[in-house]
């Protein structure tokens, strides 16, 4: 908001048309009336006044007499009236308009008003100022056009620009420097933000979902930059690891980047930390996969310590253990989808069994896949040491076959060989394809809590909540954000590069809560849910996304897009610099007529499609 310099204007008795008054008095004056603009410096930021004045010179001295404040008008009709007044004429009915120039519009509205609504803008600086503008604009470009940081300068400056941003934030003539010390200002501040986002997000005894994802790097190597687990399928390429914390809902309030060598439980242990000392949490119940919260992490980290409860899952082994054990009784899902079972291996620990068909299923149907793409490989081996001409021979030559030919499929635990230096033969181990056939579909939920807490549904539920962050990662690496590949060189900012892009998936992530009728997201999973039979069973779709996915419409009868195809459809909404052909001086601003489709964005953003 600009500060009121001339609100009080015209004063009391004072009437610029004549009449009562000062004016009257000095009427035989020779008197020039004018835009006169003023600046004022207020918190570190320039606010600019446009005053209507007379301007009179009375006993030898100039004197200004201050009519009216302009400010609230457009940049353009300030300046027509401006020109007006000193003289210039406006253009007649006959003349043309030129457009100037044109610059896409409505997304840069969508996404910065968004980011303003939200209040995002006053948690990255509660005063204003040019790194912090040139932060906004950082994670703004990484929504409507992601790239890199030298991509977004130039889409920023005047003879480049790609769209209306750099207007909007009033950031102009950028020098290339400064890009990269906003950065650096932004990871100073990055605790701060994160302790902010937390006390706005998070409560004392809230549920917190955690996972751990990497990314390839391509630039020159730095200290976090090492070899490790390819998540990305980029074997022989450096990695970084980055640790997501997430709302119940969903919503991004922390991220942490670790050395590409770490390990899942390793990160795990920060965020204990950080939950407890930064954020202050005393009550936390921590949501993470069975890689992540291991036995170990439990025994080292949780266990024991006031305030402090987890939900995960075991792994394949673990749930072996139990079957022979006879802990989990295979007969108990005759009837029913979920049990509960104790065990003396988890003292104190609650354990939810459950089974989904259609989960067996689907990996019955891709081991029959598997072994059969493993045999016809066995197949091709058996022939070449049986063929006449350049059979294989050596037992180790054999052994190196084969290996190297199972290894796509992991089936080689399901076979018999037997390997000769002359002779190779297989059989498939049908009794322990079986046993693991018996475990289809079976997964085992551990937590720390009480039954009176937590029931074995809503703590199924929770676990399955997880799938909120893994919606997170997808569009932060691949399909919105593109935080990959990375560039940088230095620590630090590959850290804040991270960082930005959670930012802007935070924007995103209130976006589609907004959106989500216009877009393929299920708008009304709250009311699928209540006809949800079991737990255990994949959540279901709502009608009316079924029907929004078959017709592509929404019940009102708009498009439905994806959200990158929503923004491009938005940018379509212009601002048009026009000018009248024959007065090269005379210029205004105007928007692009919107749609429908794009006047209901906005309306469902809460944000006016002027803006």
């Amino acid at each position: 908001m600009r500060p009121s310099v001339a609100r009080k204007y015209p004063r009391r008795g004072v009437a610029p048309w004549g009449g009562r008054g000062k004016t009257a008095r000095m009427s035989n004056k020779k008197r020039a009336v004018h835009v006169a603009t003023v600046s004022k410096q207020y918190k570190g930021k320039t606010y600019v006044t446009h005053l209507l004045r007379h301007t009179y010179r009375e006993d030898g001295k100039v004197k200004h007499l201050t009519v009216g404040n302009l400010s609230d008008l457009p940049n353009d009709l300030i300046e027509v009236i401006r020109k007006r007044l000193a003289g210039q004429p406006l253009p007649t009915e006959n003349d043309e308009f030129e457009i100037v120039r044109s610059l896409p519009h409505g997304h840069v509205t969508a996404v910065l008003g968004t980011l303003r609504k939200i209040g995002l803008d006053r948690i990255i600086a509660s005063k204003p100022c040019r790194e912090a503008q040139l932060v906004i604009a950082m994670i703004v470009s990484r929504l409507i056009a992601p790239g890199s940081k030298l991509a977004n300068l130039t889409s920023l400056q005047r003879e480049t620009a790609e769209h209306s941003l750099a207007d909007e934030l009033q950031l102009h003539d950028i020098q290339t420097p400064e890009i990269y010390e906003a950065m650096d200002w932004l990871i100073g501040r990055q605790k701060r933000i994160e302790n902010k986002l937390a006390k706005k997000h998070l409560e004392d005894g809230t549920l917190v979902l955690y996972d751990v994802s990497s990314s390839y790097y391509t630039g020159r190597q730095s200290n976090l930059v090492k070899m490790g687990y390819s998540r990305d399928g980029k074997r022989g390429k450096p990695q970084i690891v980055y640790g997501l914390l997430c709302a119940p809902d969903g919503c991004p309030v922390l991220i942490e980047v670790f050395s590409g060598n770490t390990g899942d439980p390793t990160t795990f242990t920060a965020q204990v930390n950080t939950i407890r000392k930064r954020f202050g949490i005393t009550r936390v119940v921590l949501v993470g996969d069975r890689g992540m919260i291991t036995s170990k992490r439990i025994d080292e980290d949780l266990r024991g310590k006031e305030g402090l409860d987890w939900i995960t899952a075991l792994r394949n082994d673990s749930i072996k253990t139990l079957v022979k054990q006879s802990a989990i009784q295979l007969s108990l899902f005759d009837q029913c989808d979920l049990a509960e079972v104790t065990s003396v291996d988890y003292p104190g620990e609650r354990l939810v069994v459950c089974r989904n068909p259609l989960l067996a299923d689907e990996r019955a149907r891709k081991r029959e896949v598997l072994l059969a793409a493993a045999e016809k490989k066995l197949d091709a081996v058996v022939k070449a040491v049986s063929r006449k001409n350049r059979p294989l021979r050596g037992k180790d030559e054999i052994g190196l076959r084969v290996g190297r030919d199972l290894k796509s499929t992991k089936m080689k635990k399901h076979f018999k060989l037997t390997i000769k230096d002359d002779s190779f033969s297989y059989q498939r181990l049908d009794e322990q394809i079986a046993q693991e056939a018996a475990l289809d579909g079976l997964y085992v939920i551990r937590t720390s809590l009480s039954q009176q807490t937590m029931s074995a549904e809503r703590t199924v539920l929770a676990y399955k909540d997880l799938s909120q962050v893994e919606s997170a990662f997808r569009s932060l690496k691949t399909i919105d954000l593109r935080v990959r590949p990375i560039f940088h060189w230095k620590d630090d900012r590959i850290r804040a590069h991270v960082f930005l892009c959670m930012l802007a998936y935070y924007v995103e992530w209130h976006m589609r809560g907004a959106l989500s009728e216009l877009l393929f997201d299920d708008h009304q999973r709250e009311k699928a849910e209540a006809t949800r039979e079991s737990i255990v069973s994949p959540a279901p779709r709502s009608e009316a996304a079924k029907r929004k996915e078959q017709e592509r419409r929404t019940e009102d009868g708009f498009p439905v897009q994806s959200f990158q195809c929503l923004l491009k459809d938005l940018a379509t909404l212009c601002k048009n610099r026009v000018r009248w052909s024959s007065s090269s001086e005379v210029e205004f601003e105007q928007l692009t007529l919107p749609t429908t489709l794009q006047r209901r964005v906005f309306e469902l953003l809460g944000l006016p499609v002027t803006a």
